[in-house]
């Protein structure tokens, strides 16, 4: 039984500035957060010590404001995702409902965790990324389309160019992004490889007396 792809070539919708550079993944979702039975309890926890304090209350991160309520994705700094590798951060992003990252640069670990559930991670130049941040402080209300066919990140007053190696920019083209979806529709090469595998078997140790 074949599973459907399900390519991603293009992401619309508000963004959200979350600055700094050397956004590691220990603040996008801290250590407590890691003990979660399923990734589905991680949704709205990303960024969580950056956003609130100790007793529950706000420090008034952009991800919390209300202009910025809904954003689809995120606008990040230089390093995006450094530090330890758990698959929680990206998890954490997307299931709290950002479908993409634009930033300067990202971690390779994250860049893969992220691509490998379908999280697109785009690279900006410094300079496109000042102006960005500054546009979305001016214009939070504004729309941008992360095209991954043009390589291009507009809001329609203004483009930018992006940048993504291009084996993980074909997977989101195709569809192929998703490990689960490929091993499902390759199911008569696993067979055939099944069967060309020797049998395991047990070799004795072969102890000295």
């Amino acid at each position: 039984m074949s599973a459907t792809l399900h390519p991603i070539d293009k992401i619309v919708g508000k963004a959200v500035p979350v600055p700094g550079a050397n956004m590691d993944t220990d603040r996008i979702i801290p250590a407590r957060f890691l003990k979660c039975v399923t990734f589905d309890e991680l949704a709205g926890k990303m960024f969580y010590d950056e956003r609130f304090n100790a007793d529950g209350t706000s420090k008034g991160h952009p991800i919390d404001a209300p202009q910025y309520a809904g954003a689809a994705i995120i606008i990040g700094g230089e390093n995006f995702g450094c530090g330890s590798s758990r698959e929680h951060a990206p998890q954490a992003i997307k299931r709290s409902g950002i479908r993409a990252v634009v930033a300067e640069s990202f971690a390779e670990i994250f860049f893969g965790n992220a691509s490998g559930i379908g999280l697109p991670c785009v690279c900006v130049s410094a300079a496109d990324l000042a102006v960005i941040n500054t546009g979305l402080a001016e214009h939070s209300e504004a729309e941008w389309t992360l095209d991954l066919r043009t390589m291009q990140f507009a809001n329609g007053a203004a483009s930018y160019p992006i940048y993504m190696p291009n084996e993980p920019r074909e997977a989101f083209l195709t569809g192929r992004w998703d490990a689960v979806t490929e091993l499902m529709n390759a199911t008569a090469r696993v067979e055939e490889l099944a069967r060309a595998l020797p049998a395991p078997g047990y070799t004795p140790p072969n102890h000295a007396c």
